[in-house]
């Protein structure tokens, strides 16, 4: 057995399209059921302030002194991506939020075993239903959907001190091992895979580690130094700290 941790953000439309690819990659590998996949907190732009909302592509030619047609081509591009993998991304209708709270609900999934679900039912939500996910009575629904009870989640969002240092501890280790973008793939604590890479990508590095796993394992406090870069492609399939264009 051996995990696949994933450094991301839910308004990250590269997280989801990455996480396609990693699904394909699963799905054609004979080991599936001895990997399991772990989602780590990172926030885009942890300037957002809570409880409020703005329709993306406003924010954007804010923060990026860009017009509405140049943002909506890019943005474009990055839903005939999504397209290729099956994601109908409505990256324009997307309304911008804080995601602290959204990393603390996924940790709450996660003691239910049900983060995998939870976190694609926020994906989906954020990225093709255009939901607003800074309302709580919207987070409530949409995580009762998935099988979790609605007053734990509403006393998690209620509690500021609910998961606040699970979520703080992966933002801090994706700074300790220098992850200035997602998604931010780490197989088995020992290759590290950066941004929506193709699937093959992700079945050689799967099938690499399935091979070396009887190796001496990489301890956690060693990774900053021990993690290695998988092959991968070339590629600008990634959100940027404080500089994601979507």
């Amino acid at each position: 057995m051996f995990n696949i941790e994933i450094w991301s953000d839910v308004v990250c439309p590269f997280c989801y399209i990455g996480k396609r690819h990693l699904e394909a990659a699963l799905a054609d590998f004979p080991q599936r059921e001895q990997v399991e996949v772990v989602w780590r907190s990172f926030e885009l732009d942890s300037e957002t302030p809570k409880g409020e909302t703005q329709d993306t592509v406003t924010a954007l030619m804010q923060k990026y002194q860009q017009s509405r047609e140049q943002i909506q081509t890019m943005m474009a591009r990055v839903m005939a991506m999504g397209a290729e993998v099956g994601l109908d991304l409505k990256l324009d209708k997307t309304l911008r939020t804080n995601t602290f709270d959204l990393h603390r609900l996924l940790y709450l999934a996660a003691e239910h075993g049900l983060q995998g679900a939870a976190k694609e039912r926020l994906l989906r939500a954020y990225f093709t239903e255009s939901e607003h996910l800074g309302d709580v009575e919207t987070l409530v629904r949409l995580l009762s959907e998935v099988g979790l009870e609605p007053e734990a989640v509403r006393a998690t969002l209620a509690n500021p001190d609910a998961y606040f240092h699970e979520v703080s501890a992966d933002i801090y280790e994706a700074r300790s091992i220098a992850i200035s973008g997602v998604p931010f793939f780490v197989f088995d604590q020992k290759y590290a895979v950066s941004g929506a890479q193709p699937i093959s990508v992700f079945k050689q590095v799967l099938q690499r580690c399935w091979d070396e796993r009887g190796a001496e394992r990489v301890l956690p406090e060693q990774t900053a130094e021990a993690i290695e870069e998988a092959p991968q492609t070339e590629s600008d399939s990634s959100c940027q700290d404080e500089s994601c264009t979507i």
